[in-house]
């Protein structure tokens, strides 16, 4: 059972990495769509804009994904650099706490979006990371807000902003009248952290009804630097009547299966990637259909529409939904779930099977953080804290393992005793058991218990973005990457870098012994081939979380000393006799009375 549990985490751990980065990839499918399309709830943008059944592989909304539209860029299909495209085209400047960027005129697109407060690397110099990109560029990744109707506006239209800048205090609105006087009103405000609300106003000065209906969506050209995984989801997602939807809504899944429609009141949708999101949030009362595509050129979008609304003439009408973009910092993101209402909201974070686990795990991690200021020492704080959890159970482990050492020789004599007689051996073996009160699986539910809150931590270290670039001491700088000095390089001495689970820093190598002294204060296993599995099981787990972050490396290796530890002090507690006396079980004592 032992091994078999090891063998199984193992599988589950490492079977990820190891496939993605060392197993050939089947080459990427061709973006295609049948002509009917996908049955959807209600039509999608796409045929509202246009008109008619879906066209094949046809972006969803009107000319969101459409690269090189900027004007005085370059012919459609050229990509130029960020910083000329950002110089041609009109904008708002965004400026909040948190947040640099721009508003795109042409169109109204939040499409210049940087996160000041995060870096791309560790480096001192290193800038922000960026979120959004403007279209006519690589990896074009932006949001935008709008209307669908005869006479409603483009989504290349140029609109006329109130102000030159959007901040938490000064909100900005675009105004635009199109040709029978009806005017179009985006006003964008911004809290201080990522959350924008965007109030689409619509006034009818005319003499007859004008009929619309309000859209958001986020466009992405390319997929994410990190890929979709079993134990990270990256890509579009959202939650539809209380249920989360990512399996379905992948990159892959929408380029081989075509598009997905969904009817729901309330929920969410956009694209997420390991640590940061852009997540649509629309009227929680209103009933929406929600959209996620594929098209050509390797371009992807989620959108939904709100219901047709008719402004009677003379009359308004307005909508407010709203955008999350930038990190998902659990605390904030748990703040605007409880506050707007937004269902499951916390799951834009990948927490997986054990999220009732992973939770409360991170809440405590974090506030350990908070005393300690060191997130490495929270790390070997919280592994303390679990161990001491589990010590009345831990404690019957060791105890009956020491046990178990002390009835191995008697365990040996009857192996050699009962060789040819495999049933009768078994039977004087469970006897022996029974006697001196030992319980062979003893040590099966603390490693069974420890599973989910090993799962937990990893997914913690691996997703929560108060983890990345967390130093902890000496060489350790960054908790959520492997462990930089390599001894395979003899520590940077040998001019490179070795590949994958190949890159052996200090931290597994101290994974790998520990777990081979704690093999050795262990009982031996009584079959040899067991035995042979169990002496391999240290190293091979060495470089199976090589490439696993450090943070994680240190819990283990923690979790390790402190396992010697109780071990070593069950062996004092229960010595082994120095010449171990065979005493016969009752039932081979009669055996050899007969």
């Amino acid at each position: 059972m032992i091994l078999f549990v090891v063998l199984s985490a193992m599988i589950f751990l490492g079977w990820s990495f190891v496939s993605e980065n060392y197993l050939p990839q089947p080459p990427a499918a061709v973006a295609t769509a049948a002509a009917d399309g996908a049955p959807a709830p209600q039509p999608t943008l796409m045929q509202t804009w246009f008109g008619g059944a879906p066209k094949p592989a046809a972006p969803t909304a009107p000319g969101a994904v459409v690269q090189g539209s900027v004007p005085g860029v370059a012919a459609a299909g050229a990509l130029q650099p960020i910083d000329v495209v950002l110089k041609v085209s009109p904008r708002v400047a965004i400026e909040t706490p948190r947040l640099t960027g721009s508003i795109n005129l042409r169109g109204g697109r939040i499409d210049d979006l940087l996160m000041t407060g995060y870096s791309q690397t560790i480096d001192k110099n290193s800038p922000p990371v960026r979120l959004f990109t403007p279209s006519g560029t690589a990896a074009a990744y932006f949001s935008q807000f709008g209307w669908t109707g005869a006479d409603a506006p483009g989504p290349d239209t140029l609109w006329t902003a109130s102000g030159t800048k959007l901040t938490p205090t000064s909100p900005v609105t675009l105004s635009w009248t199109n040709p029978k006087g009806v005017v179009f009103e985006l006003r964008f405000a911004v809290d201080d952290n990522y959350m924008f609300t965007v109030t689409q106003g619509v006034t009818n000065p005319g003499t007859t009804p004008v009929t619309l209906r309000t859209y958001g969506l986020v466009s992405r050209t390319g997929e994410f630097i990190e890929k979709d995984s079993t134990n990270l989801h990256v890509g579009p997602l959202g939650v539809m009547d209380g249920t989360l939807k990512d399996s379905e809504t992948t990159f892959e899944k929408l380029r081989d299966d075509g598009p997905q429609s969904y009817a729901t009141t309330g929920g969410w949708l956009g694209m997420t990637e390991k640590y940061w999101i852009a997540a649509l949030i629309p009227n929680q009362k209103l009933p929406i259909a929600a959209h996620f595509a594929a098209a050509p050129g390797d371009r992807y979008q989620t959108d939904y529409l709100d219901p047709a609304t008719v402004v009677a003439p003379g009359a308004s009408a307005s909508n407010v939904s709203r955008l999350y973009a930038g990190a998902k910092e659990v605390a904030l993101i748990d703040k605007y779930k409880a506050d707007l209402g937004i269902p499951l909201f916390d799951r834009t974070v990948s927490w997986g099977w054990f999220w009732f686990i992973a939770q409360p795990i991170f809440h405590l991690l974090s506030w350990l953080f908070k005393l300690t200021g060191n997130f490495g020492v929270a790390i070997i704080c919280l592994t303390l804290i679990v161990r001491a959890a589990l010590y009345p159970i831990a404690n019957k482990q060791y105890a009956s393992m020491a046990k178990m050492r002390l009835v191995q020789p008697k365990m040996k004599e009857l192996q050699e005793r009962y060789k040819d007689d495999k049933p009768r051996q078994q039977q004087e073996i469970m006897a022996l058991y029974k006697k001196e009160k030992v319980n062979p699986l003893a040590g099966c539910l603390p490693i069974l218990l420890q599973i989910p809150i090993f799962f937990a931590l990893y997914k913690t270290l691996m997703l929560s973005t108060e983890m990345r670039h967390q130093p902890f001491a000496l060489w350790i700088t960054d908790l959520s990457a492997p462990d930089p000095l390599l001894v395979t390089n003899l520590f940077g001495l040998l001019p490179f870098t070795p590949p994958g689970f190949l890159a052996l820093g200090v931290l597994p190598v101290l994974l790998g012994v520990t777990m081979w002294v704690q093999q050795k204060l262990n009982p031996a296993p009584m079959d040899e081939v067991q035995k042979q599995v169990f002496a391999f099981m240290p190293w091979i787990f060495m470089f199976i979380m090589a490439p696993f972050a450090a943070g994680l490396q240190l819990y283990w290796v923690t979790n390790n000393l402190v396992s010697i530890l109780q071990q070593w002090l069950m062996m004092k507690k229960y010595p082994m006799p120095a010449s171990p006396i065979i005493e016969a079980t009752p039932t081979a004592v009669s055996t050899k009375q007969k």
